[in-house]
């Protein structure tokens, strides 16, 4: 993965207050850190920030150019968003030496069409990997062309690239493949409904209530008539 160049100033401002300024000013509050150095705290721009995070990945190379003048190569390792702003709003840089070598998280894409009938599922969307900082690759492929429910991917179906290493565990599933449920158990899943009585309904009802209340009041007045008569 190519390196790309950003360029950020030193931040001077901590806590909540500074955070939501710096944010306010086009910024993401960052901070570098790593190779037993004191913690280095940054803004850097956020469009051209988002810009590489979108096109690179999560693990998109960062070539820092800091306006006290310091230069240094960095690597995302956690990244805070606002999900309702779809925003940054803060990085955490893990500084980095070309030629050295780094575990990452690595996102993990299918490939290919399972067998009819089945239904993929992603057990894992990342595997952790060590790579050379400067070649970390953007994502990784496995092949689920032609799988039958029962068959599972795991960590060492995974194709790695040159230079790439696998850290998790190999027999870490990546994905499984089940049979698709058929209409008749889909049918059985879903709860019932019960129909809302319709007017005609209700007024049937109302209709059968008065008719069953009558009968007692016309009985004891029959009865009522048959003692005033003896």
């Amino acid at each position: 993965m190519s390196e790309v160049k950003i360029s950020a100033e030193p931040r001077t401002e901590f806590g909540k207050g500074g955070a939501r300024r710096t944010r306010r000013a086009g910024k993401v509050p960052a901070v570098l850190y790593g190779h037993g150095e004191k913690p280095k705290h940054i803004a850097l721009p956020a469009r051209e920030f988002a810009a590489a995070i979108r096109k690179g990945g999560a693990n998109q190379l960062f070539a820092i150019e800091v306006s006290d003048g310091t230069q240094v190569l960095a690597l995302p390792k956690a990244i805070q968003r606002d999900p309702i702003r779809d925003s940054f709003e803060h990085v955490d840089l893990l500084l980095v030496r070309r030629g050295e070598k780094v575990t990452v998280e690595v996102p993990v894409q299918l490939t290919g069409e399972a067998a009819r009938d089945t239904l993929i599922v992603h057990d894992h969307d990342t595997l952790s990997v060590t790579a050379d900082a400067t070649k970390v690759p953007d994502h990784l492929e496995a092949s689920i062309e032609g799988l039958q429910a029962g068959s599972q991917v795991t960590a060492a179906d995974v194709e790695l690239p040159s230079g790439v290493e696998l850290a998790a565990d190999a027999d870490q599933t990546v994905a499984s493949v089940t049979a698709a449920p058929t209409a008749e158990q889909l049918e059985a899943t879903l709860p019932e409904i019960e129909t809302p009585a319709t007017e005609a309904d209700e007024a049937a009802e109302g209709a059968e209530t008065a008719e069953a209340g009558e009968t007692p009041a016309a009985e004891g007045a029959e009865s009522t008539e048959a003692k005033t008569e003896a």
